[in-house]
């Protein structure tokens, strides 16, 4: 019934985060109906992400470069450091422009399992931090994990802490306005 091209598209594009089958076959119509400009932009931007690399400091995502921007400047306290799972909770966190330090992607912390050798080793890159803050989502799970990551930065860490609960517990870092994590980062505990 669908064409293959279409079949592919869904296919790839289902399986991404939030996006299921029928919302799939409507970005695939979507692009294809807005003509073969379309159609090329999109691929174009697609192709773009195999240039981006991950920050070899806090695992960021860079255009190319060995260090982000975050981790290169040097007004930033490099010794302040906030532990998020994902790169649009960092992006979120920059949003509300009240954090000075820099940041520690951790990467997806999967339901029902501990840090996996990866998170691990991402954790062991930290150093003599004067803090971290541990942003992660501020529900059951997250505070599993939370606990977690502290007992492995206890060690290099003279202080761990929480985004305070300005967060409503069950939500999600990334879908907070700016107000609330301006906040939750002021009042962490």
């Amino acid at each position: 019934m669908l064409p293959e091209p279409i079949k592919k598209f869904v296919d790839v594009f289902a399986a991404l985060p939030g996006i299921g089958p029928r919302q799939a076959t409507r970005l695939a119509f979507y692009i294809f109906n807005q003509g073969k400009s379309a159609v090329a932009e999109t691929t174009k931007a697609i192709m773009g992400l195999d240039a981006l690399r991950a920050c070899r400091v806090c695992f960021n995502s860079t255009d190319g470069n060995e260090i982000c921007g975050i981790c290169s400047d040097a007004r930033r306290n490099h010794n302040l450091i906030a532990v998020v799972e994902k790169e649009t909770d960092l992006i979120s966190l920059e949003k509300a422009k009240k954090f000075s330090g820099r940041y520690l992607v951790l990467g997806d912390l999967k339901r029902g399992e501990t840090l996996n050798n990866i998170q691990k080793l991402r954790l062991k890159t930290i150093k003599n931090a004067d803090e971290v803050i541990l942003a992660i989502n501020p529900n059951g799970y997250g505070d599993l994990n939370a606990e977690l990551i502290a007992q492995e930065l206890k060690s290099v860490a003279k202080k761990i802490t929480r985004l305070g609960r300005g967060i409503p517990t069950g939500g999600e870092i990334e879908f907070a306005d700016e107000e609330t994590l301006g906040s939750a980062l002021e009042n962490r505990s």
